[in-house]
């Protein structure tokens, strides 16, 4: 579980089949080592990976991918040289200043829009109406791991906006990305929970009982 409070930007060291049938990427942090261990989730562009290697004197840690990840999410366009966003599981003492993210992306969205206004960036994102369904105005969403506030949701253009204010441009990798370019979207899963009750009739069956 994680709070989408990106917590620094790594950089992809390597990334590739080591093995005909294992994708692994390499990536260069310094935060996310301090107390790292084997097998500690992390969340790499709002994906969860789990750490199967590291080295504190590199300063670079190692995830393995497997094929659905790869058709999921937007991990397969990074190359060498890419910055993503990082940030280390939730602890039960951590204070919670985003949302409920579990790393489990539910689709990607294109970027259609960046526009400035003053020091803020509107960002406009373009994705599937099966996700898009879940997304509200002043609903939680999580975009490349960034915990955002959705702003407006344009249902005839299958795109929904967000801003993004001076600081946290800086610390995410959203800004840094083209028009065109993918972002991993994980939407609220309290929608998906209420959805889920809903069809399964669980509220009619409280009412009449």
């Amino acid at each position: 579980m994680f709070t989408g409070i990106v917590e620094e930007m790594g950089r992809i060291n390597q990334l590739g089949y080591d093995k005909p049938d294992s994708f692994t990427m390499k990536i260069q942090a310094k935060l996310i080592l301090e107390d790292i261990n084997l097998g500690d989730s992390i969340s790499v562009n709002g994906t969860c990976l789990t750490v199967d290697h590291y080295d504190k004197e590199k300063l670079e840690f190692s995830v393995g991918l497997a094929p659905e990840t790869l058709r999921k999410t937007s991990l397969i366009e990074l190359e060498q040289g890419s910055l993503v966003n990082l940030e280390r599981a939730l602890k039960p003492s951590s204070r919670m200043g985003g949302h409920f993210v579990q790393g489990h992306v539910d689709w990607t969205g294109e970027i259609v829009e960046f526009k400035p206004e003053g020091d803020s960036l509107w960002v406009k994102v373009k994705t599937v109406k099966e996700i898009l369904r879940y997304i509200v105005p002043k609903g939680y969403i999580a975009v490349d791991g960034t915990s955002l506030t959705v702003v407006d949701v344009f249902d005839e253009e299958d795109c929904f906006n967000f801003m993004l204010v001076a600081y946290t441009q800086q610390k995410v990798v959203i800004p840094m990305k083209k028009v065109g370019q993918k972002v991993n979207l994980e939407v609220d899963i309290l929608g998906k929970y209420v959805e889920r009750l809903l069809s399964t009739g669980f509220v009619d069956a409280i009412k009449s009982s």
